[in-house]
């Protein structure tokens, strides 16, 4: 039996339409889209989703404190950097999970990073990525996936076929050398925005803070459009650096959520009517210590927050089994003890957003977590 697909692409085969340059003949698009933002460097979640009503937040962050805000409940509240964000919570468009994090509890940025995009319970366990494993239980026009990154991170490598936007050679370039390619393509109408663009890539990929956010409202934008259209990708992942704030966090922090803020309202607006259907996961590799060191930063902790957003999500709230911050209650008496597991809350958030069984979505993306799964609704119904 000929389906009205296979009559379409026969006909066009019979007419020569497939030897047209620039036509393309995408599969059934689906309208379901999902965006991970990877925060490398331990972004402080206490920091950005602030427990203010917790007397050992107090106590510990004096010097850290900011004015201002979005009270999100009556213990927490949005840092004032985060000001589309919080919009997007006021619309319940975001959620905020609190006290979470893999299973990693040591303190070394690339074991941590590679045991939240395997999936794995130690670091080097597993060989590929989550997010491509992610893609073998799709059907095959929802399995397109793109990393809005210069080489293609461990999350989305495996067997299925990815992309990545940025050619690998440009992060390793040195500024004078990408300054004097830049000046070379000035004049070039058709280069010179594309090369612009893949500078702006770069430099949102690996600090938020680099050009006042205008670089990460690029990469957000450019995301959005990688994400629309004809025959495009319907999962991306994007990179983004700087979070690591040992010294100066005040000003640090600030400046990075901005650009995050920025990326996010940048990839709302683009993706437009999209964004009804679209689920974006914030993480990061694990938190930051309680109290202040001497320089005025925190150092490498446990315990961090992670953001659902999107049309898709059912938000308005910060999700947390709140530990506290007093000194019993740290872990190892110096982080924020992670009451909620990063993979539980992955796997239940992507179960929910493409309707998959979530036992069986748990297995294939953290084959060998015990955690349970995600009580309560993340995503709309």
């Amino acid at each position: 039996m000929i389906d009205r697909r296979s009559l379409l692409v026969r006909c066009a085969m019979g007419t020569g339409l497939l030897a047209m340059p620039g036509m393309v003949f995408a599969q059934a698009a689906t309208e379901r889209r999902f965006v991970f933002v990877i925060q490398r460097g331990a972004a402080d979640g206490l920091g950005t989703v602030m427990p203010v009503a917790d007397p050992g937040f107090a106590n510990a962050r004096r010097s850290l404190a900011v004015e201002g805000g979005t009270k999100l409940d009556g213990l927490f509240t949005l840092h004032p950097s985060l000001a589309e964000t919080a919009k997007m919570y006021a619309s319940k468009e975001a959620l905020f999970v609190h006290a979470v994090a893999s299973p990693y509890r040591d303190r070394s940025h690339f074991d941590g990073q590679n045991v939240l995009e395997t999936g794995g319970m130690s670091a080097y366990q597993l060989r590929d990525g989550w997010l491509n494993r992610l893609l073998s239980l799709l059907p095959k026009a929802e399995a397109e996936a793109i990393a809005v990154s210069p080489t293609v991170p461990v999350a989305l490598r495996g067997n299925a076929a990815v992309a990545s936007y940025a050619p690998s050679a440009l992060p390793q370039a040195s500024d004078d050398l990408i300054a004097r390619v830049s000046s070379l393509y000035a004049s070039d109408t058709q280069l010179h925005p594309l090369w612009e663009q893949a500078v702006a890539t770069r430099a949102a990929t690996s600090d938020l803070t680099v050009g006042s956010g205008k670089n990460a409202q690029a990469t957000g934008m450019l995301a959005s459009r990688l994400l629309t259209g004809l025959g495009s990708a319907r999962i991306a992942m994007i990179e983004s650096g700087g979070w690591d704030t040992h010294a100066g966090q005040k000003g640090r922090l600030a400046a990075q959520l901005n650009g995050l803020d920025a990326l996010l309202s940048a990839l709302k607006t683009g993706l437009g009517s999209a964004w009804s259907n679209t689920l974006v996961l914030v993480a990061t590799e694990f938190g930051r210590t309680v109290a202040v060191n001497g320089t005025g930063g925190t150092d490498h902790g446990t315990g961090s927050a992670a953001m659902l957003l999107g049309g898709a999500v059912a938000g308005g709230r910060v999700v947390a089994d709140w530990p506290g911050l007093s000194a019993s209650a740290l872990y190892e008496a110096r982080d924020l003890n992670p009451t909620l597991s990063l993979d539980s809350l992955i796997a239940s958030a992507l179960a929910q957003h493409y309707k998959l069984d979530p036992a069986r979505i748990m297995k294939m993306l953290f084959p060998e977590s015990a955690a349970q799964r995600f009580d309560g609704r993340l995503i709309r119904a």
